[in-house]
């Protein structure tokens, strides 16, 4: 049986289908993104910092993210050709990774945070793009269809965002 979620019920059945949709993206499998979400309350449980967030979808999405990662790497898909999970993350990868010791907790945490700052400047535009694909981890088709636009289009806007945070990763001497 699964853990129950902390607060209200209704939360559960109010982010459950919010949970499942990111876990599948990722995991590809009904039963690993069950599973996922199943991890996901229980993780919330025991993460859920002294004063409980006013909206838990983010806090409740980034859980379910890591653990749906977690599972496909643990599964050995994150090999090149190992589905629409390891492409997207070897995209990025190739713009982020820095020489040397990036796992350090604290060069990881600045990454993170200008990351964070770098998204958070885009357009709303390029932002949806953006976070479509290096966060819920969508095919470019399917970006493509959601927002309108041609593979094209979406390929170009991914390939110049992401020689746009390079480029800030590099001046901000993150890279």
């Amino acid at each position: 049986m699964a853990a129950q979620f902390p607060g209200h019920h209704g939360d559960r059945q109010k982010n459950g289908g919010y949970c499942q949709s990111i876990a599948y993206r990722i995991c590809r499998s009904a039963e690993d993104a069950e599973e996922c979400v199943n991890d996901t309350w229980l993780r919330a449980w025991n993460a859920m910092p002294d004063k409980r967030p006013q909206v838990l979808s983010p806090f409740l999405g980034r859980i379910t993210r890591n653990c749906a990662l977690s599972r496909v790497e643990a599964r050995g898909r994150q090999k090149r050709g190992g589905g629409e999970t390891a492409l997207a993350l070897e995209e990025l990868a190739d713009c982020v990774a820095a020489s040397g010791d990036v796992a350090r907790q604290y060069e990881a945490r600045e990454l993170e945070q200008a990351v964070n700052r770098f998204v958070s400047a885009l357009g709303e535009e390029e932002r949806r793009c953006f976070l479509a694909r290096y966060w819920y981890l969508l095919p470019v088709g399917e970006i493509a269809k959601r927002l309108g636009y041609s593979e094209s289009k979406v390929k170009s806007m991914l390939f110049r965002t992401r020689k746009r945070l390079h480029r800030r990763l590099t001046e901000e001497g993150l890279l």
